[in-house]
């Protein structure tokens, strides 16, 4: 089987942060003897092989690439004619090499995210897409990204979501159900991640927006240093809201049980982890809530609001998990809950061992070569 992976952001060379997990999934896929090949726009025409995986770079000029470099770009993107040019000069790139490809042999090809990627999939063989956080949103958002969606995310032979919340999402913006089989996040290499041994206190690892809702963490804190609960907080991630966080912070007069780190790498994120005695989820409606699959792989407890989004499918109830109301109170009731149960990190990390293998690249790559041969028999 020859399959196509199409992206916008993959590995540039060997080490390379953007990507990685489609990296690690296109090895996966070789190891079970599946010929992959990664198609993605670049500065620099040409294939190169990364990691053994053999990329062709579509060549497009610097200010598509600046305009659609990263999810949030791509979203703005539709509401600028000067973006839709962009969208349509990488549409028609990509189009052109995916046509050799597929002259080439290609049997299946497998669209990560449907704008820009899957818009620029030909038709002519069978077509995965698998739909994710940021294109996800869009659709609940934009009238004119439902519309562009609406076809290609009908026409394909399998749709994918890397959540439940996701899935919701396409089936309300374009009627196309995603079954529970088309369900899975993308694999992560989870060998080097830490087990907490706790101790540390409360983490968040978020952008800080307006929809994380940090403040909720920040109040969380604030109540539970008022009835003698000390609990230090550790903010991973920066954004927007920081100055407006720092000083909510001064005002509630918890600046010394506060640190904001700032923006990390993935790996330098999961550092904080290593002690951390639960994780604060704040935020309202996010589609992926990928900050907790990591720390319950961890071991570490997760707090969650019942508005959270994919966390609400993501957090367990009991044991390593709380999901409750997006409160103060009772987010600091669900603190004290878990941390006045000795079982928290034994369960945690069974729960994160149960993570880890759903999350390891060979199991997620076998999900894969399901969907691509469901879709060949289509």
């Amino acid at each position: 089987m020859r399959v196509v992976l199409l992206t916008h952001d993959y590995l540039r060379r060997p080490g390379d942060l953007s990507g990685a997990p489609l990296s690690t999934l296109a090895s996966a896929l070789k190891r079970r003897g599946i010929s992959v090949r990664v198609v993605t726009p670049s500065g620099e025409g040409g294939e190169i092989e990364v990691d053994g995986v053999p990329v062709a770079r579509v060549r497009v000029g610097r200010s598509v690439r600046d305009r659609l470099s990263s999810d949030h770009k791509v979203a703005a993107a539709l509401r600028s004619p000067v973006g839709w040019l962009a969208l349509r000069r990488l549409r028609r790139a990509m189009r052109a090499v995916l046509r050799d490809e597929i002259a080439a042999g290609a049997d299946v090809l497998h669209a990560h995210s449907w704008l820009p990627a899957g818009l620029a999939a030909p038709s002519g063989v069978p077509l995965v897409v698998t739909v994710y956080g940021a294109d996800g949103s869009l659709l609940q958002r934009s009238r004119v990204a439902r519309s562009l969606a609406r076809p290609l995310l009908q026409r394909a032979s399998i749709v994918t979501a890397v959540s439940r919340e996701v899935g919701n999402w396409v089936q309300a913006a374009v009627g196309r159900f995603v079954d529970t089989p088309y369900i899975h996040p993308m694999p992560a290499d989870t060998r080097g991640y830490p087990w907490t041994r706790g101790g540390g206190g409360a983490v968040v690892i978020s952008r800080l927006a307006p929809s994380k809702r940090v403040d909720l963490a920040l109040d969380t804190v604030a109540l539970l240093a008022s009835s003698g609960h000390g609990f230090p907080l550790t903010i991973v991630g920066d954004g927007p809201e920081r100055g407006a966080l720092e000083q909510r912070a001064s005002r509630l007069g918890i600046s010394s049980l506060v640190r904001f780190v700032g923006a990390t790498s993935g790996a330098e994120a999961r550092t904080y982890l290593e002690r951390a005695d639960v994780m604060l989820f704040t935020a309202r409606e996010d589609g992926v809530a990928l900050a907790t699959i990591e720390a319950l792989a961890c071991g570490v407890p997760v707090v969650a609001s019942w508005d959270s989004g994919a966390a609400v499918s993501i957090v367990p109830e009991s044991g390593p998990g709380r999901l409750t109301l997006p409160s103060p109170e009772a987010l600091a009731d669900s603190v004290l809950d878990l941390q006045g149960d000795p079982d928290r990190l034994a369960m945690g990390r069974l729960v994160g061992e149960s993570w880890r293998a759903r999350l390891a690249p060979d199991h997620v790559a076998g999900l894969c070569e399901g969907w691509y041969r469901n879709a060949l028999a289509r």
